[in-house]
């Protein structure tokens, strides 16, 4: 039986309580038999793996090795990660560098199939890392089962860090968010963005985003973020709209402009 997270509240009530708990109730999460299972599995088997075709023939090295990246729903789609990992991601023309979900990207340059003479899944310490991160992203899914607005504020800063990390134009990183589900959600909702919104162009989108980063943040830059401030006032932000728009909250007119202002800036 695996562990259930405690979830007891929504908003940055039941935020601060996660934040509070969550070192234990991660501990508690990891020493589930079913998740022990999949890691000491892991562990022991994939120094043995030289290519990617072996890699995906093992569906339970498969699962840990997608599971770290957020792609758990491609565990059927064995030739598609095949040809990602295969390709690698030293040419613009690789299949992980043409793809919008960066994850992808994210997963060949771990493994290095496509890259190096010999993988990295060859390195002493590889199994641990990806171990690591399947854990955290599992946790993170398990308390998603309780509360999506936890699971995507669990992942925010990581999500948004890489993106921050890449070194790309700030254009490049507004698409980046606009590529990955999870921040895209976050930002969308802090913005009060409407579901119609990813039907525009592109390039339509790109100027919705700055334009709402300098009227809420005073800045339309991704960079802003990397300044703890400004990432505390995009979780209370989101955490706003999030109770709100889904019927946690109930308010009308002035009041809402200022519960909105206490809770992102008070």
């Amino acid at each position: 039986m695996t562990y259930q997270p405690v979830v007891p509240y929504g908003g940055m009530a039941g935020w601060a309580f996660l934040q509070r708990t969550q070192g234990a109730q991660q501990d508690a999460f990891e020493q589930s038999p079913v998740i022990q299972r999949d890691t000491d599995y892991f562990l022991e088997n994939i120094g043995r793996i030289d290519t990617a075709e072996q890699l995906v023939s093992d569906r339970r090295l498969l699962n840990v090795a997608l599971g770290a990246f957020g792609l758990d729903e491609d565990i059927d789609n064995s030739y598609f990660i095949r040809k990602v990992l295969e390709d690698g991601t030293l040419d613009s023309d690789d299949l992980a560098n043409k793809l919008t979900d960066k994850r992808y990207l994210d997963l060949a340059q771990a493994f290095g199939f496509g890259d190096y003479g010999i993988p990295r899944t060859k390195l002493s310490d590889f199994g641990a890392e990806i171990v690591n991160a399947y854990t955290e992203r599992q946790f993170e899914i398990a308390v998603g089962n309780q509360s999506t607005e936890m699971r995507l504020m669990m992942g925010l800063e990581r999500d948004l860090g890489a993106v921050m990390d890449k070194g790309a134009s700030d254009a490049g990183k507004w698409y980046s968010i606009m590529g990955n589900t999870a921040l895209r959600s976050v930002f969308e909702t802090a913005f009060s963005l409407p579901g119609s919104f990813g039907a525009l162009d592109v390039d339509d989108q790109l100027v919705r985003f700055q334009d709402k980063a300098e009227a809420y943040f005073g800045e339309r830059s991704v960079d802003q973020f990397s300044n703890p401030e400004k990432m505390e006032e995009l979780s209370r932000l989101y955490l706003a709209k999030s109770q709100i728009s889904n019927g946690s909250i109930t308010l009308s007119g002035g009041s809402i402009a200022l519960t909105l202002l206490q809770n992102a800036f008070g």
